[in-house]
């Protein structure tokens, strides 16, 4: 035997004896008991608060196994938390980190023929409790965890609650299952370094085994080394002459090659995209600038945060999360940003990214927090960093290392750190050299940045605030309640978080609630909804840009549309300050649970109304309205690699659809932000809007339409929508009237080509539906802004 796969049926249960079930593994505990019967569904109603109790209890899996070779190796990763593993009832392993793979001997304890293993996970939240109370000064976590301590662990900071996640502290084993034989050849690791020149690329592959010495040899694209371990590691060297390159989506092509790599009898294929990466820090006259220059071209990153894509990792899987990212990128997104109080994301995770030309902004997994530096955490740390960043480190989406989320912050958030600043500042200095010493000994070649938001190596100020250095976080329009318009009050440089809430889906909201239920006030709602003051700061916002809306699902329906105002407008704005800005990265991609958040994409993968709007503003080619001095200039943003001339059409527009022409231009867009038309300001009457249109030399259009006043300030009239559905799922939309915000929605899950609509008086247009079921017999429902706030 030199392979015996682990994953599959189990038998689980609690210490009390009080429930038994089978867990088929790679899963978590509570999606097991909940497959069984044994549990109510966590998401639907306020369930989650009746199960809790889970997580206090400590839980057992076990199942035999036949061994005829006793010199074996359990191997097991993603250990979901603080276990005991014992063969034979001799215990093997213990081990409290949800980021590492173990490696452990049986040949003392395994035996030929029937073996018994058992797993043992501790309760969480007795283990995080222990150790709080045993340390010298106090690590509060975030408010926003109800399940208190989980900084002490190593797992998933969400999983003890967030402002957007239910608090299950699940448990379970998500990664690999399976017993090697010890003598067997193994190659442990591969550190892949490019270095790119007008001679090809040259490719450092450095192989880490485990076994005798021996030969070792790489293949790649028609190129071919070999040479001989020492003390188990090999470097060899290929040139890849006439390179390929690898781009982000929308810049090129993502061609990909298979490094081949072996060692006796082990083999192993990586694959690689040829690229290089520089994340580009230069001071200037505002600050330190922060861009990411691959192959040498300044690339404008477009894009989101990424949260795992389930609070039950039972729950995930591949194909859910390559819709997801697939998802991004048809919204016109290059850049994924895993964020730190989540995941290392499994390989299929990077694969993907690769494929599809996501950049990847990888945070190291702590966030909002105090966490402690004594040895025996930095120990941890160190072999978690070493474990993923050897995992990861060769995909070409690859773009950054990011230390944590938003640590340097908690530094002024708890009292005890506040008070003690020097103590707080210097434990969370080691945490950082501790992570960042650890992925410079494991990837010497790694793109490191301190924190998000950092102002840059060494500076420990305001990125929440302080727009001129680094990367920032902008809240003060969510957390502060301030208008849209502030979003055009700070420049940054690089905005890795900003964001604004909606509520889910009217078809995602009936997976959670009855329709006794749909009331933002109700409890349901409000349990859905984890954000303190959140329902509160929608409807607030709600009543002071539009006229109140009656019907629960036009709340919804406006919710959403306010979202997609909210993020336009400072997406739009920051793209127009290119090449002083460049990058936005949304708060954020996905949902974990049908819940009220910050996400452009529903718990189920169904686009709310913000992604279709993303799909306008994050265009390779925008023109947007930006407000001067009393006047409204339209700026275009090309994100094309090569120039492109641009003419564009500006109109008054009246609530009855009148259109006044206010000028057209042309003029040639290239990689810095242009001002093509000047719009006085005096050019708009009280009752009217700005209209523009935008055409390309390739024939590419656009249009928007900008509201100098918010939208409950005009009279607007009926729209005299008329909808046709085909039997193929072409759906034809017609106005007599101005229409604003025009959107359909289905009662199945599925996909819109386009949606979130304006349309003239007489104009016409077609859209698609493709349902997930093939067989699905939708309904669909239109809406618009008239027809949403008027009764």
């Amino acid at each position: 035997m030199t392979y015996l796969d682990l994953a599959g049926k189990w038998t689980l249960a609690d210490a009390q004896g009080e429930y038994t079930c089978d867990m088929h593994l790679p899963t978590d505990g509570i999606t097991a008991l909940h497959a069984a019967g044994l549990i109510p569904d966590p998401y639907w109603g306020r369930k989650e608060y009746g199960l809790r109790w889970i997580s206090e209890r400590d839980w057992v899996i076990t199942r035999d196994v036949t061994l005829t070779n006793t010199d074996v190796d359990l191997v097991l990763s993603e250990v979901d938390c603080v276990v005991t593993v014992r063969v034979n009832e001799q215990v093997v392993l213990t081990a409290e980190n949800a980021f590492r793979t173990y490696r452990v001997s049986l040949r003392d304890v395994a035996r030929s023929g029937q073996n018994t293993i058992s797993v043992t996970f501790h309760s969480v939240v007795a283990a995080g409790a222990a150790k709080q109370a045993a340390h010298p000064f106090p690590l509060p976590n975030s408010d926003n965890c109800p399940i208190p301590n989980g900084n002490m662990l190593r797992k998933p900071a969400c999983d003890f609650g967030w402002d957007w996640n239910i608090a299950l502290a699940p448990f379970g084993i998500y990664g690999a299952m399976r017993i090697e034989s010890s003598a067997a050849p193994r190659i442990d690791w591969i550190i892949v370094a490019q270095d790119h020149s007008d001679q090809g690329v040259k490719l450092d592959v450095t192989v880490h085994v485990a076994g005798d010495s021996g030969e070792v040899s790489a293949t790649i694209a028609g190129q071919h080394a070999q040479g001989n371990t020492k003390d188990g590691i090999c470097t060899l060297s290929l040139l890849i002459p006439d390179p390929e390159l690898w781009w982000p989506a929308g810049q090129g092509a993502q061609p990909l090659y298979d490094l081949e790599v072996t060692f006796a009898k082990a083999k192993t294929t990586r694959r690689i995209g040829l690229r290089q990466m520089e994340l580009i820090t230069e001071p200037d006259e505002a600050g330190l600038g922060f861009k990411f220059r691959i192959n040498g071209r300044d690339i404008f990153c477009k894009g989101a945060n990424w949260i795992p894509a389930d609070a039950l990792p039972g729950r995930i899987t591949d194909a859910k999360t390559r819709d997801l990212l697939q998802s991004a990128v048809d919204a016109n997104m290059n850049m994924i940003r895993v964020w730190g109080g989540g995941r290392y994301e499994p390989d299929s995770f990077y694969d993907t990214c690769d494929a599809l030309g996501l950049l990847v902004w990888q945070d190291f997994m702590f966030a909002c927090n105090l966490y402690p530096s004594d040895d025996a955490f930095l120990d941890e740390v160190r072999a978690e960093v070493a474990d993923n960043v050897a995992r990861i480190q060769h995909h070409a989406s690859v773009a950054l290392w990011c230390g944590d989320n938003e640590l340097i912050g908690a530094l002024g958030w708890y009292d005890c750190s506040r008070q003690d600043r020097d103590r707080y500042l210097v434990n969370y200095d080691r945490l950082n050299r501790c992570i960042e010493t650890a992925l410079k000994d494991t990837d010497p070649q790694a793109i490191w940045w301190p924190s998000s938001p950092s102002p840059g190596p060494m500076n420990f100020g305001d990125a929440w605030h302080d727009d001129g250095s680094g990367d920032m976080h902008f809240w003060s329009v969510w957390h502060e309640g301030r208008d849209f318009e502030h979003y055009r009050d700070v420049s940054p440089r690089f905005c890795s978080e900003f964001g604004f809430q909606s509520y889910p889906s009217m078809q995602e909201i009936n997976q959670f609630a009855a329709p006794a239920d749909h009331n933002i006030a109700a409890p349901v709602l409000e349990s859905h909804q984890k954000n303190a003051g959140g329902n509160a700061r929608i409807a607030e916002t709600m009543f002071r840009y539009f006229r109140w809306p009656e019907k629960f699902a036009d709340f919804v329906y406006l919710s959403q549309i306010q979202q997609g105002l909210a993020i336009k407008t400072a997406v739009t704005h920051w793209r127009s300050l290119k090449p002083h800005c460049m990058g936005t990265l949304i708060w954020q991609l996905n949902d974990t649970w049908p819940v009220c958040s910050w996400a452009s994409l529903d718990y189920g993968g169904g686009w709310k109304l913000m992604h279709h709007m993303a799909a306008a503003f994050y265009a390779p080619l925008l023109v947007t309205a930006v407000p001067v001095d009393g006047k409204y200039v339209l700026r275009a943003v090309n994100d094309a690699p090569t120039p492109v001339g641009v003419t564009v059409t500006a109109h008054a527009i009246g609530m009855d659809g009148t259109m006044r022409d206010l000028g057209q231009t042309t003029g040639e867009v290239a990689d810095t932000a242009v001002d093509l038309l000047t719009i006085p300001g005096d050019s708009l009457h009280t009752q009217e809007m700005l209209h523009f249109r935008w055409e390309d030399d390739a024939g590419n259009k656009g249009s928007d339409t900008f509201a100098p006043l918010p939208y409950k300030s005009y009279d607007l009239r009926p729209a005299g929508l008329h909808m046709q559905v085909s039997g193929t799922g072409e759906i034809t939309i017609s106005a007599t009237g101005l229409a604003h915000f025009v959107s359909v929605e289905a009662d199945v899950p599925g996909r819109f080509d386009k949606n979130v609509l304006t349309l003239l008086p007489g104009e016409e247009i077609t859209l698609r539906f493709t349902p997930a079921d093939p067989d699905a017999n939708p309904q669909f429902t239109l809406r618009d802004l008239h027809g949403a706030t008027h009764t």
